[in-house]
């Protein structure tokens, strides 16, 4: 179990001056081949696999130019007129250009195919290596027997244009090592342990549960442990995602990789190796993306009555004409149209167009894609899982209440703003901020002191100014009066309540929280629209949970969840049938954004989460998440439309291919006027591709933004929790 970031009551975030009310067996990798359908890569890493694909790809575009060339189209079409070199025909030098793409950049397909095909099922490369297969054995045929009409040029280039589209997916897939290895980057390389009374840096490898460590400021935790002596401010974000440091102190967990910011610490080492939080992360989102499906593209839906077609309709073409009386040259060359006019030109050219419109699309919008199957699993999610900090919200605490008796709201907030602009915590800043977006006159601090792990005093005009939490004021001898409970009401809500002490009297409560982000509720309603259901998951506390959720029209809320939890509640819905979305921005969201059906990052998060995820939301808005979904939908709708054109096409065209017209009226299609007629087709699905720029999406309203009032108002549900000072 993965140890919760911010621990508890005593493991706040902001523990400086407030207070917060309150208070397996491992999956089996499997092999490319497996994962990724394709053959001929048993064994290789996604990378040599990428590789590989781009060199075979390579291969077939530079000889499939000259094969051109040399062919009817070149002649014909491109009017190339050059003699083929040492006086071979055009069919013979063709066919000595072919060798390479046909017996190493083809290869692959037939390898697939074989393996489908032991597998007793028909996919995508038994139907590219029976388009690629079959023309260039007849045109050998031909080649060996004199010369005639020859289908290199259509083997060559089928071949180059699926390879390339085969390459691009496989470099789309990589990104899941990177994320791993970003993750590993995160560990320090070496730590400072106590030996001796002496600091000796070591590798992180060798550091032993017990060691004793020594930790100053502006550097990372080597492993997960207790602290022993000192008090400090943590970054724990690049972990939790969160934005607020954890105060530390003597009896408190600290997490690896997590920076000390402030004081020296010295922390006990509890978990090292595989057993620190780090390292399990790793292993979840190891484990998330080894055992999650690819996705279930049309086309490879499609693709088996394809081939069937394919495979049945030449078949019974050469037959058939054999049977009536016709050469085998003419029956082969019928057989052939047939295979070639049931290619996968209009599967794999023309559904693409629609994936390429509709991420298109996504990137005007900030909207990235990752890939194919990002789009089309968009178009089914029906939950939307949405962490909460950083992602419905700003991810900064804001003031949400000031609360005085008898002291003008702009008088405290000078006196407030003097004294924090001497410390650098967060919620400090945004008193800070407060005060500047009010334009209170400043003043100045002096005799500025810091209680780690309680508040501050100063100076300021003559005035002893205490700003924190009750602790402090106990220390001060001051007593919290009325405003005790104007404190607990903030605190029941979930928000962070800050104590202000004039010249030893409490004149003031502050409330602060991290505010929604201005178009989080519309992103709500725009998904319900949808007919998407939403769901906040979230460390935090229920209260604060339950507060934004309420603020925003969230459906269901589970809250205070480990990060290694995370995963395991995504996989309880998808458990119970549904397909989600998750929707995250820090590196305890990298296991649940790999876990669920559609992993969403938001961009102004954690390079670990922009990488585990399949879409990426560049502009931080949560409206993007129901956008998405839109132009997932959307696509989809083209795609099916676009399969349907391909279906009737095949079925018009079929027929005349296999020259059932020919005897009576004459009709029947060349080769080469079958590779138009499929071109034509692929041009019509285009058109129908592009109609999809015309899709409405939800557009940002304008903020309506609350006059800012330092006045005391009542306690309300405007933030979350920023944990306590």
């Amino acid at each position: 179990m993965i140890p919760a970031a911010a621990g508890g009551p005593e493991a706040n975030p902001h523990a400086t001056h407030g207070e917060n009310g309150n208070a397996g067996t491992p999956t089996p990798v499997l092999s490319p081949h497996e994962a990724m359908g394709h053959g001929g890569h048993g064994g290789m890493s996604m990378a040599a696999m990428a590789q590989d694909m781009r060199n075979r790809f390579l291969v077939a575009l530079v000889l499939s130019v000259p094969i051109l060339l040399w062919s009817p189209i070149g002649r014909d079409v491109l009017n190339f007129h050059a003699a083929a070199p040492f006086g071979l025909r055009d069919d013979v030098w063709s066919l000595l250009l072919s060798l390479p793409v046909v017996f190493y950049s083809a290869w692959i397909f037939f390898d697939g195919a074989v393996r489908a095909l032991r597998a007793r099922t028909l996919d995508m490369m038994v139907l590219v290596a029976v388009a690629v297969g079959a023309g260039w054995l007849y045109s050998v045929g031909v080649t060996l027997t004199g010369g005639g009409e020859v289908f290199y040029e259509a083997a060559s280039v089928l071949c180059a244009f699926v390879l390339l589209g085969h390459w691009f997916e496989m470099r789309a897939r990589g990104g899941a090592n990177d994320a791993i290895r970003t993750l590993l980057d995160l560990a320090p390389r070496h730590a400072l342990v106590l030996r001796g009374g002496d600091p000796v840096e070591v590798p992180t490898a060798q550091v032993a549960v017990g060691d004793l460590l020594l930790v100053r400021p502006g550097t990372k935790i080597a492993v997960d442990g207790v602290v022993e002596q000192g008090d400090s401010e943590v970054d724990e974000s690049m972990v939790t995602g969160e934005s607020l440091p954890v105060h530390k102190s003597p009896g408190t967990a600290v997490i690896g990789a997590t920076v000390n910011t402030t004081g020296t610490l010295r922390v006990r080492a509890a978990k090292v190796g595989a057993d620190t939080a780090l390292a399990q992360i790793v292993a979840l989102v190891q484990q998330a993306q080894n055992s999650k499906a690819p996705g279930q593209r049309l086309a490879d839906r499609a693709a088996f009555w394809l081939v069937l077609v394919a495979l049945l309709g030449g078949g019974a073409t050469f037959l058939i004409w054999l049977a009536v009386g016709g050469s085998v040259n003419e029956a082969m060359l019928f057989a052939i149209t047939v295979v070639v006019i049931t290619c996968p030109d209009a599967l794999g050219l023309a559904t693409p167009t629609a994936i390429m419109v509709g991420s298109g699309l996504g990137a005007k919008r900030g909207v990235l894609f990752k890939d194919a199957a990002a789009i089309e699993t968009a178009a089914g999610i029906d939950i939307v899982v949405m962490d909460k900090t950083g992602t419905l919200t700003q991810g900064r605490p804001e003031v949400t209440d000031v609360i005085t008796d008898g002291l003008e709201p702009a008088e405290l907030l000078r006196l407030a703003a003097a004294v924090e602009r001497e410390s650098e915590h967060p919620l400090a800043q945004a008193i800070v901020r407060h005060a500047d977006q009010h334009d209170v006159p400043r003043s100045q601090a002096r005799q500025f002191r810091n209680v780690a792990g309680h508040g501050a005093l100063a100076s300021v005009d003559g005035h002893i100014v205490a700003i924190g939490t009750g602790r402090l004021l106990e220390a001060e001898g001051i007593e919290p009066g009325a405003f005790g409970a104007r404190r607990d009401q903030i605190a029941a809500a979930g928000r962070t309540a800050v104590y202000v002490a004039l010249d030893g009297s409490t004149v003031a409560v502050l409330g602060l929280a991290d505010a929604a982000r201005p178009t989080s509720a519309q992103a709500v309603r725009a998904l319900h629209e949808l007919g998407t259901r939403v769901v906040m998951l979230t460390g935090d506390n229920q209260a604060t949970a339950a507060r934004i959720a309420e603020q925003l029209g969230i459906d269901t809320v589970i809250a205070e969840v480990l990060p290694g939890d995370k995963a395991a509640r995504i996989a309880g819905l998808q458990q119970a049938g549904h397909r989600v979305a998750m929707v995250g921005d820090g590196v305890n969201d990298a296991p649940a954004l790999a876990q669920a059906d559609l992993g969403i990052a938001i961009g102004a998060g954690t390079d670990v989460a922009i990488e585990t995820a399949d879409l990426v939301l560049m502009r931080s808005d949560p409206l993007d998440v129901p956008t998405a979904l839109r132009i997932g939908r959307g696509t989809l709708r083209k795609m099916r439309q676009n399969l349907g054109w391909a279906v009737g096409y095949n079925t018009i065209a079929l027929p005349i291919a296999a020259g059932v017209f020919e005897p009576a009226f004459g009709l029947m299609l060349r080769p080469e006027i079958a590779a138009l007629s499929m071109s034509g087709s692929s041009v019509l699905v285009a058109v129908n591709a592009l109609m999809l720029r015309r899709l409405h999406l939800p557009a940002p309203a304008n903020p309506i933004t609350q006059p800012a009032d330092p006045t005391p108002q009542p306690s309300r549900p405007v933030g979350r929790d920023a944990a306590a000072r």
